[in-house]
């Protein structure tokens, strides 16, 4: 979910970066337009991956592979 989140971070980024830069909502161009019921969904999918990415900022930065089971005698 995590990966998911964040593709889904910086597809909104890009988007807003274009928007931003050149005037061109690319969301919207590819669904029909920005109103458009298919492109508020992905909208909405996006605002969503984003509030599950506000998470990430919150966790401990151990990396998933290190093993905290294992004690050395």
């Amino acid at each position: 979910m995590d990966t998911l989140s964040l593709v889904l971070v910086v597809i909104g980024a890009i988007n807003w970066g274009s928007v931003g830069l050149f005037g061109v909502d690319i969301v919207g161009a590819i669904f029909g337009g920005t109103h458009m019921l298919m492109s508020r969904i992905i909208f909405t999918i996006i605002g969503l991956g984003g509030l599950w990415a506000i998470s990430l900022l919150f966790r401990d930065r151990v990396p998933s592979h290190v093993n905290h089971n294992h004690h050395r005698d």
